[in-house]
């Protein structure tokens, strides 16, 4: 096996490598500050409908990858409103765009970046906070000071979950953003491509990559939160 890696075709190896690793790492980001940012505002009221859309939050969790790809052809492709604006914004579409593999990441990403910093939120002392109130600080200063220090761990978990489940995402990025080499073509996707053709040294050299980048990143969460 190791003598058929070493005679793989590396100018073809090393772009979805590359291109999964930086919409992994953009998407990974966006979605910890999105996901944490709902989540708390979240956690902090209670109103009528909230279940509702909680319930809609968490959609991507378990709708099927490709259905979530649909919805956002749907919601973002050309055919849309949004879609339509972002193109005449940025002077090119979103879908099949680079830009579409970060979106598909962020929206499959999300339920578990939001479940994770809301559990998080729930289980800060409020004491603590009330206290930081009643000494003048305001809220962002609460939050910046004393809730989001003591929700360290579950930030850290959250964002490195949401980088594994981006680096692995297939099915919305394929609908979405489609499977053009060296613009929008990721590692689960070239996987994809390399088994369809019979290329089975390519797909095993990719396949161990990407096992070996998910399995550090799940150990470092391990690490962080000795509770799993």
């Amino acid at each position: 096996m190791s003598i058929q890696i070493l005679q793989i075709p590396w100018h073809e190896f090393w772009p979805p490598i590359r291109l999964s690793l930086q919409v992994a790492l953009l998407s990974s980001v966006l979605v910890t500050i999105l996901g944490t940012a709902i989540a708390r505002w979240t956690s902090s009221r209670q109103w009528k409908g909230k279940i509702v859309l909680e319930t809609v939050l968490m959609l991507p969790l378990v709708l099927p990858p490709t259905v979530v790809g649909f919805l956002l052809l749907v919601l973002l492709g050309r055919r849309s409103g949004i879609g339509r604006f972002a193109e005449w914004l940025f002077s090119s579409p979103l879908i099949f765009s680079w830009w579409a593999a970060v979106i598909a990441s962020i929206v499959v990403s999300f339920p578990l970046v939001y479940q994770t910093m809301k559990s998080a939120f729930a289980s800060v002392d409020r004491e603590l906070e009330d206290a930081g109130r009643s000494s003048g600080a305001s809220e962002w200063q609460v939050f910046r000071h004393i809730t989001l220090p003591l929700c360290s761990p579950s930030l850290m978990t959250a964002y490195i979950l949401g980088f594994a489940r981006g680096l692995g995402e297939f099915g919305a990025t394929i609908m979405f953003a489609g499977n053009i080499p060296g613009k929008t073509q990721t590692l689960p996707t070239a996987i994809y491509v390399a088994v369809d053709t019979g290329n089975t040294e390519l797909a095993w050299a990719w396949t161990i990559t990407i096992v070996f980048i998910s399995f550090l990143m799940l150990l470092l969460t391990r690490r962080k939160n000795k509770t799993w």
